[in-house]
């Protein structure tokens, strides 16, 4: 029997449209993976909020972005300024997140939250999903009109988007993973002179950052 994880983004909703779309999915719990679980543009999706309106639909919260988010508190985790999700994936606190991630699938119907739209813009989807694909897995991405994408689609839409194709050298698996790493590449968190400590709550969200940055 597989299991299905589930993830979405918070975009800009309204806290009501967006537990909606939880419950239409029967999500039991939410997985928080924000490095930082504030937002400077749309504070309802702020911690406390969250977890209150969550508390109040029976949907349980849990805040992995310490283990799973796509900033970095280990220097070494950073090439010329920017994350790179090679290295954040072999963290071992990382590699806790995925653990506990995994535990908790198998009990409740969890979806992975974080704050952008389109999950082929977010680190939910190019490094978190990317390490957690298995044959007894299952991974929908819920999109912003509730309805699902498949992660196999996604990446097959990931891959048309970074403009590889499969040909007599390539495989359609190779040009997704050589799509996986562009993606990672443009959309991974880059300290600047405005942005020098990733774990502050003041930078900007990770949607706006990740639009200016591609």
């Amino acid at each position: 029997m597989r299991n299905t994880l589930f993830t979405i983004g918070h975009s800009t909703h309204t806290l009501e449209y967006f537990v909606s779309l939880l419950t239409k999915h029967g999500i039991q719990a939410v997985s928080d993976v924000r490095s930082v679980p504030y937002s400077q543009y749309n504070p309802q999706f702020n911690r406390e909020p969250l977890m209150q309106r969550l508390r109040a639909a029976d949907i349980e919260y849990v805040f992995l972005g310490k283990e799973l988010g796509a900033r970095s508190e280990n220097r070494a985790c950073y090439v010329d300024g920017k994350v790179d999700y090679n290295y954040l994936a072999e963290e071992p606190a990382f590699v806790n997140g995925l653990r506990r991630l995994r535990k908790g699938i198998e009990n409740f119907r969890v979806a992975l939250m974080c704050a952008e739209r389109d999950p082929l813009t977010c680190h939910r989807t190019i490094l978190v999903c990317r390490e957690l694909r298995s044959s007894d897995l299952e991974i929908e991405h819920i999109l912003a009109d509730g309805t699902v994408e498949t992660n196999v689609a996604a990446e097959k839409r990931l891959m048309s988007m970074m403009n590889f194709r499969p040909d007599m050298f390539h495989s359609e698996r190779d040009c997704i993973e050589q799509a996986y790493e562009k993606q990672a590449n443009s959309i991974a968190y880059t300290i600047t002179a405005r942005n020098p400590d990733p774990q502050h709550r003041d930078l900007p969200d990770e949607d706006l950052h990740n639009r200016l940055h591609q």
